[in-house]
């Protein structure tokens, strides 16, 4: 449980940073990630998936 609140606080900062420090460049990337092809836009967030699910096992294994 711990794992999952301490994965979820550093989402939480990261996306924090993002709209804090610039925001402007958040609109940027909004609009060109509506401009790219929904099936683009999948095969990025599996990508996304994959490498968040193999850092936390990688995570995992060096804490064990």
């Amino acid at each position: 449980m711990a794992t999952i609140l301490l994965a979820i606080g550093l989402v939480l900062i990261i996306e924090g940073l993002v709209f804090a420090l610039a925001p402007s460049r958040l609109e940027d990337l909004l609009a060109a990630l509506k401009q790219m092809p929904i099936e683009t836009r999948r095969l990025v967030g599996f990508g996304a998936l994959t490498l968040g699910v193999i850092l936390v096992a990688w995570a995992r294994s060096l804490g064990a």
